[in-house]
């Protein structure tokens, strides 16, 4: 068990909690989802934002866009793992000033703002 001085803001982030909360996920789709490789669920949404927006992406720089999607993912991932901020930043392989920089840069705080250290539901 962990003692109480290891456990950091970032301890009751959790993707999963978020979207749950925001009615955006249940847990029928959560098991559907996991059957779907990252491939095929980045197309997938890739094809569902395309089918919204009238048929074709044109326009939107996806692959010079996709190395900051996707640390940005992997980044909310860290954070919804790991109990402190210097626990995601050496999951990430970086240290804690580039991991406040990213901080800012994604608006984490902001994201996750339903997640009060007091709100463990």
């Amino acid at each position: 068990m962990k003692s109480k001085r290891n456990l950091g803001a970032n301890k009751y982030f959790s993707l999963v909690k978020k979207l749950r909360r925001s009615n955006k996920i249940t847990s029928e789709f959560e098991a559907m989802f996991n059957s779907l490789t990252l491939e095929e669920v980045i197309g997938l949404k890739l094809e569902l934002a395309a089918h919204a927006a009238g048929g074709k992406l044109y326009g939107v720089p996806l692959w010079k866009s996709m190395p900051d999607i996707s640390k940005e993912a992997v980044y909310n991932y860290a954070l919804s793992i790991c109990s402190t901020k210097r626990e995601a930043a050496s999951f990430l392989g970086i240290d804690l000033q580039t991991l406040n920089k990213l901080e800012k840069k994604y608006d984490t705080k902001n994201y996750f703002k339903d997640f009060k250290i007091y709100d463990i539901g």
